[in-house]
């Protein structure tokens, strides 16, 4: 005879096997800034989205720096062999898990994100939104510098193409910007919107080395 209550638990009540969640304890060893491993597990941080380790900022007057080892290193020294507690929150499209750890009481990824190491990453959870603005108004870590998304950075490496808000030579630093409208707009440093504007050279939109390339090429300048 079956038993239909071990049954029911092994596969829930539709017949699919129920998700098990793996939650893992043990020695850290850190890859980079949030992806770990413990006991022999590859666990990324849930919430958080940190620089790739090869991934480049940009300082206020356009120094290239190597942003991401710096992150990896920084993490490394802050964490390496600490003992966490990673409780499972999810699984990535690699089959990583994606979880929620805890070192000597204090949450790894809030303290990332507090420290300016890494981002909010809002297309999953808003945990660490406010976390990331408490960094961004006292210029912590990263919020000092001009850094590219890590998603569209990790975007324009598969694509081969530049997707980012980090002009990729300081010279040529004006944002050619297509609106949703079709409009052709550059921004220049200094102007309002100039910060936020992203550019995605597979949408037609490109960077200018002076307005009057910009303007020779159909854009105009941003009213604000």
């Amino acid at each position: 005879m079956v038993n239909i209550a071990a049954t029911a638990l092994l596969f829930g009540l539709s017949g699919i096997p129920t998700y098990v969640a793996a939650d893992v304890a043990g020695r850290m060893d850190i890859v980079d800034g949030d992806t770990l491993h413990v006991s022999g597990k590859t666990v990324r941080i849930f919430g958080i989205d940190a620089p790739e380790a090869g991934q480049t900022c940009k300082t206020r007057d356009g120094t290239t720096w190597a942003c991401g080892k710096w992150v990896s290193d920084t993490v490394r020294k802050a964490f390496q062999g600490k003992f966490a507690r990673c409780v499972e929150i999810d699984r990535d499209r690699y089959d990583r898990i994606v979880a929620r750890c805890d070192v000597n009481g204090t949450d790894m990824g809030r303290w990332l994100v507090q420290q300016g190491l890494a981002f909010a990453y809002r297309k999953y959870a808003m945990d660490y939104d406010l976390d990331e603005k408490g960094a961004a108004v006292n210029d912590r870590g990263l919020h000092a510098s001009l850094v590219e998304n890590p998603a569209d950075f990790r975007a324009a490496r598969v694509n081969g193409r530049t997707t980012g808000r980090v002009a990729p030579d300081a010279t040529c630093a004006i944002k050619g910007n297509i609106s949703s409208k079709g409009v052709r707009i550059y921004h220049m440093r200094g102007q309002e919107h100039y910060e936020r504007t992203s550019i995605s050279t597979a949408k037609g939109e490109r960077w200018f080395c002076s307005e009057a390339e910009a303007r020779a090429a159909g854009w105009r300048r941003a009213k604000r």
